[in-house]
């Protein structure tokens, strides 16, 4: 499937509506977190948690390194969602989902030195995570089931 101009640049307006949204709850979260700690939901709690590291804090106080990941990761998933013309729905949505949080948490790490988490589920024991993560999982998620999908 040949894709036009016009749909790429669908996927990276998609991939900017994320870095947006994530990059103002963390606004929100970073300038009232008095107002929003604490604040108990049905499934999650806002907590305030500064993230030095990668996922699960890997590679924590490792800024200079993680932020050279994140901007190497966001120049080939552009270059992916704009150059390949092979690439199925499924994988452009992939791309523009890890594109969005990676360079939502990238902005974070770059300026602050730090990813801001503060979505803490009440329903399981789990690391606490932000808007850019779950956008980031979201992506891995729907390029596991593509590649399943295309084995059978």
């Amino acid at each position: 499937m040949i894709i036009n101009i016009k749909t790429k640049l669908y996927f990276l307006s998609l991939s900017i509506f994320i870095v947006l949204i994530d990059q103002f709850t963390k606004y929100l979260m970073f300038n009232n977190k008095k107002l929003f700690i604490n604040n108990d939901f049905l499934l999650f709690k806002l907590d305030f948690v500064k993230n030095y590291g990668a996922a699960f804090n890997i590679f924590s106080g490792n800024r200079v390194f993680l932020s050279l990941i994140s901007i190497i990761f966001t120049i080939l998933l552009i270059y992916l969602i704009l150059r390949k013309n092979t690439l199925n729905s499924f994988d452009l949505y992939s791309y523009s989902f890890i594109l969005g949080g990676t360079i939502g948490n990238g902005i974070d790490r770059i300026y602050r030195g730090f990813v801001l988490d503060f979505i803490n589920l009440n329903i399981i024991h789990f690391p606490v995570f932000n808007i850019a993560d779950i956008s980031i999982n979201i992506g891995f998620l729907i390029l596991l089931y593509n590649i399943f999908k295309n084995k059978r």
